[in-house]
């Protein structure tokens, strides 16, 4: 092995190192993005590893574009690294996703268009989808604080909507992302 084939696996370790917390679930610190859907969201608390338990009454998506075990292209920005990474498609799901705006259970700067709650994750939402200004309390922990939120609906959709293993631009592996609509992904190219 050369040295400078040594220098780099080296760097790489010590860079992937430092990313590493003491806690496998402790939040990872995320880049603001100048995208006028990221631009008001705090991404510093954003969990990238989740059990991958599905909130109850969530239906399979009958005919998803992606199905269960294909992969696609991501073209969203939630969370550093995200962007133009392969992701694996680990289920999807019909349902009406949100944008919303709260202010953390546990103290903080408010969060403002927050991308994604789904409608089985707002307290009793009821069946009929919420509108833009309607309010609904958070059942969801993607983010510290979100649990238990009032959140306020800046936006509704109803789309197929994806939980992605993905590795990250930066190299960090994010499994169960919970949620990637279906218009951002992409297909991969053959």
């Amino acid at each position: 092995m050369s040295k400078f084939s040594f220098v780099i696996i080296v760097l790489a370790i010590v860079l992937n190192l430092s990313a590493c917390g003491d806690n496998e679930d402790a939040a990872h610190d995320m880049s603001q993005d100048d995208n006028e859907e990221t631009t008001n969201m705090d991404h510093s608390t954003m969990k990238h590893l989740s059990d991958g338990k599905l909130p109850e009454g969530l239906k399979e998506a009958s005919y998803p574009t992606y199905s269960v075990g294909s992969t696609a292209i991501i073209q969203a920005n939630h969370m550093e690294g995200m962007n133009n990474a392969e992701a694996t498609i680990v289920g999807a799901y019909d349902t009406t996703v949100y944008a919303v705006s709260y202010t953390p259970s546990n103290g903080g700067e408010p969060v403002t268009n927050h991308k994604w709650v789904i409608h089985e994750e707002l307290k009793g939402a009821g069946e009929d989808p919420l509108k833009p200004g309607d309010q609904a309390t958070i059942n969801a922990d993607h983010m510290h604080g979100m649990q238990g939120a009032t959140g306020t609906i800046d936006s509704a959709i109803e789309t197929t909507v994806y939980m992605v293993d993905y590795i990250s631009t930066t190299g960090e592996k994010v499994t169960n992302h919970k949620w990637v609509t279906e218009s951002e992904l992409s297909k991969t190219k053959e």
